[in-house]
């Protein structure tokens, strides 16, 4: 019987690189923490200053007054939508569907185009991640330090300025959720009736809850949310191509990495630019090393390559070993900015920008709606006439006390019962029943199609919705 031996494959799943990944473990394992490190550099300025842009514009715009009232302000209570000078209503909400269509075809083009600029930049995760990573600098000090002081024993010192931490976290997270929760309620009236014990339990659960969950997120879960939940993570590679901008390593220019001292020279060592300092990975906020390739993971921030261009400058190097590139520029071929599938985005986009404008445009400043009464469909009144009773819904859906109007064409010698000339308060619906009589003579048909007239003289604007006048069945 032969003794030969088959040869078995070693087919054993890797789950990560322990020398590309030390100090930070398998950030696959919700349970280990990334302990950030603070990177400076050109696109950590940005990043820092466009997401302090965006909070003092999420944080003041509910503060904004437009004349007697809150300049934004979705009301779902009473089915109002204000924006500064106009009132929308349900039946306005194509807008909403619209705009929605546009952000998602805006991340299309800008994801085909710059990778994930809106997840690094933008996303309130990772505004909100960064900013508490601000305050866990400078309460508990760097990276290495707060590692190295969660391995140890607890001290009193630490304790305190933990508890200093987390009053802050949280104190951001209820600024969140009364900043929140005030696009949807009055926030003047949300902070005095909530700090004063008054406000009702709807306006306190999403408070509460939106501030639990940006203390969650911002402070716990991090890097969890993007690698584990986030879904555009996952859709992402369908709008990826090889001409998208990402963050990419230069491995021809990189390898072999290995350390060495700044006078001597890597071409007599054998090595490539990258010393292998692991500061790509330190200051990744997903814990990923970019040296391993593009990864769904990489959110685009740039940390990466302000670390690594730092270092490169201390070494008397060329910057850019880690820079935004595209997978056909790392492999010495040409980048093709404009390609069908970008091109498509952006038609489609423009699409939806001007059908946004047009339904903006032609939003009319006041409704009407007409309801006959359905209970006596017609009747004939003292004089003799034949009168039909309607009620009138009129919305003023301006910001300013507005006199309208009424009249009705289709019908000659009619009779109206009730006022013509109203005054109605800014986003007031008011209802006005009245009556049309008509004498029977002048009336050719059993039904009679009219036109009810609503006319807005100051703001030379007039609306007509159509009805019925009946005589008989």
């Amino acid at each position: 019987m032969s003794q030969d031996k088959i040869d078995i494959k070693d087919v054993t799943p890797k789950t990560f690189n322990p020398k590309t990944h030390k100090g930070n473990g398998d950030r696959f394992n919700p349970s280990n923490r990334i302990y950030v490190r603070e990177s400076k550099g050109t696109y950590q300025k940005l990043r820092r200053y466009g997401g302090w842009f965006l909070l003092v514009l999420f944080a003041m715009v509910p503060w904004i007054s437009y004349g007697d009232r809150q300049a934004i302000l979705l009301d779902f209570s009473h089915q109002q939508f204000n924006f500064f000078g106009t009132t929308l209503y349900p039946q306005d909400l194509t807008l909403l569907a619209l705009l929605f269509m546009i952000a998602a075809f805006g991340l299309f083009f800008i994801t085909t185009f710059l990778g994930r600029v809106w997840c690094g930049y933008l996303c309130p995760q990772t505004v909100w991640t960064f900013m508490y990573i601000w305050f866990e600098e400078k309460l508990e000090g760097s990276a290495n330090k707060r590692r190295k002081q969660d391995a140890g024993k607890l001290t009193t010192d630490l304790v305190l300025r933990k508890t200093v931490k987390h009053i802050a976290w949280f104190a951001i997270a209820l600024a969140t959720g009364f900043t929140f929760v005030g696009y949807f309620v009055p926030i003047r009236d949300l902070v005095v009736d909530f700090f004063t014990l008054n406000a009702s339990f709807g306006p306190v659960f999403w408070v509460m809850f939106f501030a639990i969950c940006t203390y969650g997120n911002a402070g716990w879960m991090r890097s969890i949310m993007c690698i584990h939940m986030c879904p555009y993570a996952r859709f992402q590679s369908a709008m990826f191509d090889k001409d998208t901008f990402i963050v990419g390593y230069n491995t021809k220019r990189g390898e072999q990495r290995g350390p060495r001292s700044r006078k001597a020279d890597p071409k007599q060592l054998g090595l490539g630019d990258c010393i292998d300092c692991d500061l790509c990975v330190q200051v990744c906020p997903t814990g990923i090393d970019i040296r391993d390739g593009l990864q769904y993971e990489c959110i685009n921030c740039g940390a990466c390559i302000d670390a690594c261009d730092t270092t490169m400058e201390r070494m008397g190097y060329e910057k850019g070993l880690i820079s935004y590139t595209t997978e056909h520029r790392l492999s010495g071929k040409h980048t093709k900015v404009m390609r069908p599938k970008l091109i498509g985005y952006g038609l489609v986009l423009l699409v939806m920008l001007g059908l946004f404008f047009a339904q903006v445009a032609s939003v009319d400043p006041a409704g009407l709606s007409v309801i006959r009464d359905r209970s006596q469909l017609f009747k004939v009144n003292s004089s003799g006439e034949v009168e039909n009773t309607y009620t009138l819904k009129v919305i003023n859906k301006t910001q300013q006390t507005q006199e309208y109007q009424l009249d009705v064409k289709g019908l000659s010698d009619v009779s109206w019962y009730g006022k013509q000339t109203i005054h109605v308060s800014p986003g007031e619906v008011l209802n006005l029943p009245l009556s049309l009589g008509v004498n029977p003579d002048k009336l050719s048909s059993s039904i009679t199609t009219i036109q009810f007239i609503l006319t807005d003289k100051s703001n030379d604007f007039s609306i007509e919705v159509e009805s019925r006048f009946i005589k008989k069945l």
